[in-house]
């Protein structure tokens, strides 16, 4: 089986308790703020890591809305999981990592906090001189070039992504390798395109508002629709919208639409034009570790761009208000992060 996701624990103490840390906690649906609780100590075969920066993913935003399912989280309840750290404290077991180490991390989940702690499997080691601010968004790279690959993306496909957020505009730069005969984008905001066309996209279409049917925008220069589809959108209701931008026998990769969807699911449409409907995290535990190895490997040869998509700094303390720019963005907003040391 997979490894999953690595909780945090969610044991507060009182503000000024020795050996301590700040963390953040949603109290309830767009209520987050901040608390304390006991610094964690690693086992055996665990790392601690002292955390530099966190980025607030879409998954974090729909926690904060309130449209997860309750089998995925419950509140009150940590957020944040695309960490920036260094290695703080190492125990007995563990060899090849050592204290001062900087990490990018995967699969722990309540990282807004000065520290966590977590198997060695959950990171990957960076050069000490790469910046620390495009450390985070290195965690969204293992899905996206999954998805990439299971999409069967060749020279010979037209491919859609729909959403250009922090995932969309990393997840353009990624599909360009795979060399698409035509890679078509939508966003709501101009500056999103923009960076799109500059990161390979050959269509870029701007979305009047949520909501409107993708088709209605893009259909007149592509009317039977796209061979690959990836929505890259919060909301599950996306999936309707994808089903109808598909070809005939062309395939759907949910990098997003993951969300609670609140609308009916025409599963005959699904099954008239045959199309395949796939998840995006690898299946296998060597899967995801090959693919992390390779998404550091495409930042650091200078193939995708992390860190001029970071837009907002904002220090652990406002952490309410981090949250209210990513849930209410301009078109300057794109990728928000947060500093734990600040």
């Amino acid at each position: 089986m997979a490894t999953k996701m690595q909780m945090a624990e969610l044991e507060l103490v009182d503000k000024g308790t020795p050996n301590s840390q700040m963390v953040a906690v949603l109290n309830k649906p767009f209520d987050i703020s901040v608390h304390y609780a006991q610094i964690p100590e690693p086992n055996d075969d665990e790392i601690r890591i002292r955390i530099k920066w966190v980025g607030i993913c879409g998954s974090d935003l729909e926690a904060f809305r309130g449209n997860r399912a309750p089998e995925f989280i419950t509140t009150p309840a940590r957020l944040g999981h695309e960490v920036a750290g260094i290695v703080d404290k190492v125990g007995k077991n563990v060899l090849g990592i050592k204290v001062g180490d900087r990490v990018t991390c995967r699969y722990v989940w309540g990282a807004y906090a000065q520290y966590i702690v977590c198997k060695p499997f959950n990171v990957k080691v960076m050069p000490k001189d790469f910046p620390m601010e495009a450390v985070s968004l290195i965690e969204v790279l293992p899905g996206i070039i999954h998805a990439a690959e299971i999409g069967k993306i060749d020279q010979t496909k037209n491919v859609l992504i729909m959403g250009q957020g922090v995932s969309g505009l990393v997840m353009t730069q990624v599909v360009k390798l795979y060399s698409p005969k035509n890679l078509v984008v939508t966003d709501l905001y101009d500056k999103k395109l923009e960076l799109s066309k500059e990161y390979g996209a050959t269509h870029t279409y701007k979305m009047p508002k949520e909501n409107i049917p993708t088709m209605e925008v893009v259909g007149k220069d592509f009317p039977d629709g796209f061979d690959v589809v990836i929505p890259c959108l919060l909301e599950g209701n996306g999936m309707i919208d994808a089903i109808d931008c598909c070809s005939m026998g062309g395939r759907i990769v949910m990098y997003g639409c993951i969300g609670m969807c609140t609308k009916p699911i025409d599963f005959f449409k699904v099954h008239r034009k045959r199309i395949d409907i796939y998840s995006t995290e690898p299946k296998r535990d060597i899967d995801m570790r090959n693919y992390f190895e390779k998404g550091i490997n495409m930042v650091l040869d200078g193939l995708v761009n992390t860190s001029q998509l970071v837009t907002h700094k904002i220090p652990l303390c406002r952490i309410d208000e981090a949250f209210s720019i990513r849930n209410n963005p301009d078109d300057e907003t794109i990728h928000v992060l947060i500093d734990c040391e600040k």
